[in-house]
């Protein structure tokens, strides 16, 4: 028996629960690529929307990743 889990891809969660996966992988890469659109018509600091973009895409691995160890327990528990 293998005590490794089973990596979950996005499809699946995406087939899971599309509108929770959404939100928490392209949600927040949407933000960011808003914030680098706002910051290049108002002449903001590119630099700060270059944080901010990356500080949103780890918050998007992360939850991803946080999304798909939620699905794992549950389909573990269902069967």
């Amino acid at each position: 028996m293998s005590t490794r889990p089973h990596p979950v891809a996005l499809r699946e969660l995406l087939i899971a629960a599309p509108a929770k996966t959404f939100l928490l992988s392209g949600g927040p890469l949407l933000l960011a690529l808003g914030q680098f659109l706002n910051s290049y018509l108002t002449g903001f600091s590119p630099l700060i929307a270059l944080g901010f973009g990356l500080l949103m895409g780890c918050f998007a691995v992360v939850a991803t990743g946080h999304h798909a160890a939620e699905y794992r327990l549950q389909t573990l528990e269902g069967q």
